[in-house]
């Protein structure tokens, strides 16, 4: 049984996004960041850094974005989020995972000129590829995806800049799991910061 704690429009998203794309059962649970439902003592029993995501796998608890998208990637190997049989390939979305926990998302917070610069390398990096790893969708793409539509908006882009994340944001866009986790974050509401 897999249960999922999430506060919608957070870095929880990307989870969401890939339980949806594997097409597995799982029990939504639904914390408010603004209410700091992720600091209740209940809460910190499971996760004593008090974050979301959390999944819950048969009573195991698994944290972090990257950790969790990888879980769900080998566990269903059949929704393709991980390439196959190339060990290069499968380092390559660890390489991409990586870059964007360490450098990308830290950036929000290392004032504009320093998020300007560490996008424009994301879309340097990723290039005109459809996605972010040999062409093949992978779990790369789905965390991507979740902080330039996070925080995208904030780069005050001319026209032309950036413009292999948006054509990567765009074709995100266009997929179902990705809809789908929108309609329901946004029917549950977000509250997210400025």
């Amino acid at each position: 049984m897999l249960i999922f704690h999430f506060a919608p429009g957070t870095s929880s998203m990307a989870v969401h996004i890939a339980l949806h794309e594997v097409g597995c059962a799982f029990e939504s649970r639904v914390l408010s960041i603004h209410r700091t439902e992720t600091l209740t003592p209940e809460f910190l029993k499971i996760n004593p850094v008090g974050q979301v995501p959390v999944l819950e796998v048969d009573g195991r608890v698994l944290t972090e974005v990257a950790a969790i998208l990888f879980y769900l990637a080998r566990r269903y190997p059949e929704a393709g989020l991980l390439p196959a049989g190339d060990a290069f390939a499968e380092a390559e979305v660890i390489s991409w995972m990586s870059f964007i926990a360490a450098t990308l998302h830290p950036a929000r917070t290392q004032g504009i000129e320093r998020m300007r610069d560490v996008y424009a390398l994301a879309d340097r990096r990723l290039g005109d590829a459809d996605w972010a790893v040999g062409g093949r969708y992978s779990i790369a793409d789905i965390h991507l995806f979740r902080l330039f539509w996070r925080f995208g908006a904030k780069l005050h882009a001319g026209p032309g800049e950036f413009a292999n994340l948006r054509a990567h944001y765009e074709r995100m866009m266009e997929r179902p799991a990705v809809r789908k986790t929108i309609e329901v974050e946004t029917r549950i509401g977000y509250e997210l910061p400025d």
